[in-house]
């Protein structure tokens, strides 16, 4: 059995738990929490499960890591604290663990990270012979293995297109839905996720990644933006009312350009409520999906739905993108120490999980 450290107990964390604790080959060894009030409570509890794990969550990173964890799921937000999280992955990598994350956003293609986040990791696997695997959230194999495992089906691939489609009224991170995309805010705010050039460094990895694997030469990465606002004041569930006339639905693209036309774009379409942007693409049963779409011939659309904590579509997504991080966990720890992408690391099999039943 691999030890692991579950670092973060938010909505990847809490995946994260879940998965550790299913998978044949890991052994849940410890849970970092940043809350007081989530101190010394137990794992399985903080995870949603209908059992106890025996594992006391902590905030005493130090000892922790003191420990020499074989591995560890950094799920803690590296959106609007960049530096703290970079500094947190390459002090476990430093100690010999495998790390895996969505958090670090630059090193989904590691090859092309900027010197400031690649050249650390380096520093720490060869410090301390670690690995670290970086997938994204959105979820990351929407983005990279999906979308080529499904190009290899086709004779000519014209353009690919990776979609990701939700409302957002039941996610439950309410400083990012209403702060960093800016719904609920004026239109004249200006949402942090969305300004000039930040889409392109949030995924711009994935569209290199993928040109790299479809082996085409990118002319450049563009952007496009629409933002619509709500006609009606709604209320959600998790995160209370969003008032008329504020923003209530987003759609951008990250588009790479080879010889003038876009080719490979990642595009997210999200909404507070179904009534807004009703014209905008729809998921097939109004709640979320990822969708890729291989134009050429011939053409290709595959949507995945995916459900998780009830029936919740954006945990699913979470669920799914903390299932290709974990799942790598045993392959890593048999592979060479070093810094690792999508197109490096295989997706694996669920090998001795079928027929079991989640808790």
């Amino acid at each position: 059995m691999i030890p692991t450290v579950v670092w973060g107990t938010g909505n990847v964390g809490r995946a994260a738990i879940r998965a550790v604790d299913a998978h044949p080959a890991l052994e849940l060894a410890a849970v970092l929490v940043h809350d007081p009030a989530k101190d010394g409570r137990d794992a399985g509890e903080l995870a949603g499960l209908d059992r106890v794990l025996g594992v006391a969550a902590t905030r005493d990173t130090a000892s922790v890591l003191a420990a020499r964890p074989r591995a560890l799921v950094y799920a803690a937000s590296g959106d609007i604290r960049p530096d703290e999280a970079l500094a947190d992955v390459t002090a476990a990598v430093r100690t010999g663990a495998v790390v895996v994350t969505p958090a670090l956003y630059p090193l989904y293609d590691q090859r092309n990270a900027p010197p400031e986040f690649r050249d650390p990791v380096r520093t720490a696997v060869a410090e301390g012979g670690g690995s670290l695997f970086v997938s994204g959230v959105d979820p990351g194999w929407g983005n990279d293995v999906l979308p080529l495992l499904i190009s290899g089906l086709g004779t000519t691939v014209e353009a690919v297109r990776c979609q990701e489609i939700f409302d957002y009224s039941t996610y439950e991170q309410e400083d990012s839905v209403r702060h960093l995309v800016g719904m609920g805010h004026p239109m004249e705010y200006e949402p942090p996720m969305l300004a000039p050039s930040v889409p392109t460094m949030v995924w711009g990895g994935q569209i290199r990644l993928m040109a790299r694997a479809l082996g085409v030469e990118l002319d450049e990465i563009h952007e496009t933006l629409e933002r619509r606002p709500l006609d009606t004041t709604v209320t959600t569930r998790t995160m209370g009312v969003f008032e008329a006339g504020t923003q209530g639905a987003v759609r951008f693209e990250v588009r790479g350009l080879v010889g003038g036309e876009p080719r490979i774009v990642v595009e997210h379409i999200t909404r507070i409520h179904p009534s807004c942007a009703p014209d905008w693409p729809n998921p097939p049963d109004g709640a979320g999906a990822h969708r890729v779409i291989i134009e050429g011939r011939p053409r290709i659309e595959v949507t995945v739905e995916a459900t998780d904590e009830g029936e919740n579509r954006s945990a699913g997504g979470n669920a799914t993108a903390v299932g290709r991080l974990v799942n790598a966990i045993d392959w890593l720890v048999e592979a060479e120490p070093g810094l690792y992408d999508a197109l490096d690391v295989p997706l694996r099999p669920a090998v001795g999980r079928i027929g079991r039943r989640p808790s």
